[in-house]
């Protein structure tokens, strides 16, 4: 081999590896906001006074995170996974000094949810550059590894997340977060290799416009419906109508443009379009575990945010940690349906075990649910990921990757609305029912509305309040409010208890959608308009 060539593949060769080291660095960075927040959220919520938002505080940032993933697949392809990198990781730096200088609720949504469009580009990109960078079995095995840095901070990240809120501040979170993003950034300027782009690329701004509108309407319809609205009402019923009128008309919009932003081809593919519907359809099972039962460990069973951490940490770690070994039974065994059906399977189990849960339920037994949990999902991120660049061709692999990032996204924007209205709806009607007549004579208009926000079981200065409101009105003051109290946590528990039904019905009917996926090899050449 010739002085040039040996030089040429040295050179190669160091820029796959400093391409690896920033794609790994990255998704370390992206994992990051995941975890650590998760444990945190519900302490933060009654800090900043946001019980009456919490769902908001998920659907809106999700929304953010789905909209960015379904943009940066197209544009990645146009532009290059380096510029789409640099640009979401400038994103992510505004959007966390923002959040952690934030003093109201409303405005630490809206921070994140800036702080989301940024690291839901991050995800796709680095899936998408190492679809580029190898082929079928090695894509396999290094989009398995992908998730070791993430794996290792799960086992980390919602206990440090709990110890911050509890022996510090929540801010510490957000300006933690710094240095991971600076030198994300850094890596990402210097180590990632350049990207000649097509000269004058079409951008697809009709279509980027029409699915931020159809997404927004959408979230905004089931995030106040059964709160702000009735679900029959007509500002509810005309979100929906408008939703629908905007998804028709980018579809359509779609199949004429240039360059769209979703080439609909990917939506002809049968094995496309089952794990992405699957996908879409266990956000509502992960959103009840992974957003709501930290409510149940700290709201109805009075454990510490930090306890909370320790409950999730093995869910957490196992949710990461098996897509490495999963990459690799992948690479080898050439098959994929058995593996889905045996992690929705597991999963499923799991949510139908959490109905049982109440303020009596050992802790231990949600730490055995989470663990369970992270084994059954843990395979399903990097499955779907490597499935779908396989079932479609190389040209449309940013799209796909895009696409099922998107739709994963939106399923864990929507859910959480739905989920909140229903547990609103079951809070308030068993609150009413349970109350002590004492405080339903009462006229006190402020008291009755704290009443209907249950961060009372969360927050030290709302507890004070309504103990110096009951705890004073009489020689039964205290028996009062210790009934009120009860009250609220029946009613807070019978809310979740309907949360957990949902979350199971939609990962039974997960599990039976998967059970169509073809049982091919990931040797079956991708086809253009089908499977």
């Amino acid at each position: 081999m010739s002085t040039e060539a040996s030089q040429n593949t040295a050179g190669k060769s160091r820029a796959v590896v400093l391409g690896i080291a920033t794609i790994f660095l990255t998704y370390f960075t992206y994992s990051y906001f995941f975890q650590i927040l998760l444990a945190a959220l519900p302490r933060i919520t009654a800090d900043l006074d946001g019980m009456r938002l919490y769902s908001w505080a998920v659907s809106i940032p999700n929304l953010g995170l789905a909209f960015s993933m379904l943009l940066v697949g197209k544009l990645s392809d146009m532009f290059g996974r380096r510029a789409l990198l640099m640009v979401a990781l400038s994103i992510c730096l505004v959007g966390v000094v923002w959040s952690a200088l934030c003093t109201s609720y409303l405005m630490l949504i809206i921070s994140r949810t800036f702080l989301s469009i940024g690291q839901g580009a991050l995800a796709p990109l680095c899936f998408a550059a190492l679809g580029d960078m190898f082929e079928s079995g090695e894509r396999s095995k290094w989009i398995g590894m992908l998730n070791i840095p993430s794996g290792i901070f799960a086992s980390i990240g919602p206990t440090l997340g709990g110890w911050f809120t509890d022996a510090l501040s929540w801010r510490y979170i957000f300006w933690c977060g710094v240095p991971l993003l600076v030198l994300s950034l850094l890596m990402a300027i210097f180590a990632m290799p350049k990207h000649k782009r097509a000269a004058s690329p079409a951008i697809d701004s009709r279509g980027a416009l029409l699915a931020a509108a159809a997404s927004s309407t959408l979230i905004l319809a089931f995030s106040m419906a059964g709160t702000m609205y009735p679900w029959g009402s007509l500002q509810i019923i005309g979100l929906f109508i408008a939703s629908a009128i905007l998804w028709f008309w980018f579809i359509k919009t779609e199949a004429k443009a240039k360059e769209p932003i979703l080439d609909l081809k990917v939506l002809k593919n049968r094995i496309f379009i089952i794990i992405t519907v699957a996908g879409l359809m266990s956000s509502f099972g992960m959103a009840g575990l992974m957003v709501y039962y930290p409510l149940l460990v700290q709201g109805i069973q009075g454990a510490s945010a930090t306890e909370n951490g320790w409950i999730m940490t093995p869910g957490n770690f196992l949710m990461y940690f098996l897509g490495f070994p999963a990459g690799f039974i992948l690479a080898r065994t050439r098959k994929y349906k058995w593996m889905f059906l045996l992690g929705y399977g597991l999963t499923a189990a799991v949510m139908l075990f959490l109905i049982l849960f109440n303020a009596s339920t050992p802790l231990f037994w949600g730490f055995c649910a989470f663990t369970l949990a992270g084994i059954g999902m843990g395979s399903i991120p990097t499955l779907n990921t490597l499935v779908a660049q396989y079932a479609v061709p190389r040209r449309l692999l940013g799209v796909a990757t895009g696409m099922l990032y998107f739709s994963v996204m939106l399923g864990q924007a929507i859910a959480p609305a739905v989920l909140n209205s229903a547990m609103n709806m079951k809070y308030i009607s068993t609150l009413s029912a349970n109350l002590p007549p004492e405080v339903e004579t009462m006229s006190n208009e402020a008291l009755k509305t704290s009443l209907v926000d249950p961060r009372v079981l969360l927050s030290k200065s709302a507890m004070d309040s309504l103990s110096e409101t009951l705890g004073n009105s009489g020689p039964d003051g205290p028996a009062i409010l210790e009934r009120t109290i009860d009250a609220i946590r029946l009613a807070m528990e019978s809310g979740l208890k309907v949360i957990f039904i949902i979350g199971a019905i939609a990962m039974m009917l997960t599990f039976l959608t998967i059970c169509l996926l073809p049982s091919l090899s990931i040797d079956t050449p991708p086809m253009d308009d089908g499977a």
